[in-house]
């Protein structure tokens, strides 16, 4: 993953060089190894204009087009010693010495935000939120006021340590397998068997159903589930996948939900090798996402889907599973999945028969 970084004097050289050699903004990006974008945004700040688009004038053409590498150079250093706007919590201000004082007392910065936006509901230059605290007591220097200030917070640690969106520690599943150890010929999406899982939930998330669609053929079963506990996932997704030979259900990736907390019952019964997607990562499941968007249809937002029996729920799946689809070729889940039971003239031929 390649960082940002900001052009330096060398590369602004390269660039008066060149427009002083008549190159493109594209050819001047490319030896730089920059995207034009940045090279034609630096021009811009700093006065560059096409000498080939100017009105024709009397004399020599301007050297460069106006550019000047060390006066770019010198402005760059400049505007990057000032912040583009004041901090909203820093020493000195009103606002700070509201916040130090609450802190003193053994506010948590939550409670600070929450009080002074109680104080000052319609002045939202008087409130701040919990993260600028945190962000403004851990960006102090190091001294006697930073020691004492982070000695007021509940847990008083030197770093902050922040519960992330790529790192959430709370109900961590035991024994997870990322999906970046799952086997290459899962993403290349050639060999069959390789399946994604997902819950729908209903009306309050009191009710759900299990859902798991084979990512090469598009082919979906669905499983009658109790509730969205761990147990009852693993006994809906058992009974489904144990309907399906052993070669055609290899492995399941899932998303991190509670419910695949006991992923390991489910691979000993069932044989499929669960591999976890990272949270907050939907796309790494985009085809069960795809269909659950598909099997709204069937079973609505807001619904209550205990109603459901698991015959009901086959046959929703296998409504789906004879439907064409546009990214097979026009050819049905049930078709490529289940070559040898299913007839796809005969099942059309039969759905038309049956009129409107």
């Amino acid at each position: 993953m390649r960082t940002y970084t900001h052009l330096d004097s060398a590369e602004r050289a390269v660039i008066q060089l060149g427009l002083e050699q008549g190159q493109t903004v594209r050819a001047i990006a490319s030896s730089l190894d920059r995207s034009p974008s940045t090279i034609s945004r630096e021009l811009r700040r700093n006065g560059w204009r096409d000498p080939r688009r100017l009105p024709p004038r009397r004399g020599r053409p301007a050297r460069a087009g106006g550019y000047r590498a060390p006066e770019a150079q010198r402005r760059a250093a400049q505007l990057a010693a000032c912040p583009r706007r004041l901090r909203r919590l820093a020493p000195g201000q009103p606002l700070w010495t509201r916040v130090v004082k609450l802190l003193r007392k053994r506010h948590s910065p939550e409670q600070v935000a929450a009080i002074l936006k109680r104080m000052h509901p319609d002045q939202p230059q008087a409130q701040v939120s919990h993260e600028t605290i945190y962000t403004a007591l851990y960006a102090l220097p190091r001294g006697a006021l930073r020691r004492e200030l982070l000695a007021c917070l509940r847990q008083g640690r030197k770093r902050r340590r922040p519960r992330s969106r790529g790192n959430d520690r709370r109900g961590c599943i035991p024994n997870m397998v990322s999906i970046h150890m799952r086997p290459p010929e899962v993403d290349e999406r050639v060999i069959p068997g390789h399946w994604e899982g997902d819950l729908i939930k209903g009306a309050r998330n009191a009710s759900s159903v299990g859902t798991l669609v084979e990512r090469t053929s598009l082919f979906v079963t669905l499983a009658a589930m109790d509730d969205a506990s761990a147990e009852a996932a693993v006994k809906g997704f058992s009974t489904v996948l144990s309907r399906i030979e052993a070669q055609r259900r290899l492995s399941l990736t899932y998303d991190q939900g509670k419910e695949m907390a006991q992923h390991e019952k489910l691979t000993a019964a069932t044989g499929v090798a669960v591999y976890f997607a990272d949270p907050h990562s939907p796309w790494q499941r985009g085809i069960n996402e795809n269909t659950n968007g598909l099997l709204r249809q069937y079973l609505p937002k807001g619904a209550d889907l205990s109603g459901f029996t698991q015959q009901q729920l086959d046959a929703i799946a296998w409504e789906l599973n004879t439907r064409p689809r546009k990214s097979l070729g026009w050819k049905c889940p049930a078709e490529l999945f289940m070559p040898e039971d299913f007839d796809m003239k005969t099942h059309f031929e039969n759905l038309v028969a049956l009129g409107p």
